[in-house]
């Protein structure tokens, strides 16, 4: 798989923000600014990372497997924030920072999966 700018900033911005909110839930924190902002966070980064993806496939640099498997999985990544930001501000204790926390680790997850889609690369079996 080739690893792009994007992907490692990507996976960096999920991993520190699931380390923010499960340590949050293991200091029995209820979800607060610093947990809501850091899936904030994972969320801004998937918006650029669509907008960078247009400008990629405009600027000549197609999507090698399927574009709609692609866009798929990204409009799916932004809803998964939204839906545990939602989740944390109606059941307010410590357990949902868990969840606040799952965002990252399942977002690190599908971007490797989009460059996998992307490159067409470790999906041959």
């Amino acid at each position: 798989m080739a690893v792009d700018g994007f992907f490692i900033t990507g996976v960096v911005i999920c991993l520190v923000s699931a380390l923010i909110c499960i340590v949050a839930a293991i200091i029995r924190q209820p979800p607060n600014d610093i947990t809501i902002l850091a899936v904030a966070a994972v969320e801004l980064f998937l918006l650029v990372y669509g907008v960078a993806a247009v400008f990629r496939q405009l600027g000549g640099e197609p999507v090698a497997g399927e574009a709609w498997e692609f866009w798929g999985y990204w409009i799916t990544a932004l809803l998964v924030p939204v839906a545990a930001f939602w989740w944390s501000m109606l059941e307010r204790s410590r357990w949902s920072n868990l969840v606040l926390g799952a965002v990252g680790l399942t977002i690190a997850v599908m971007l490797v999966r989009m460059e996998q889609i992307w490159d067409m690369a470790g999906t041959a079996l």
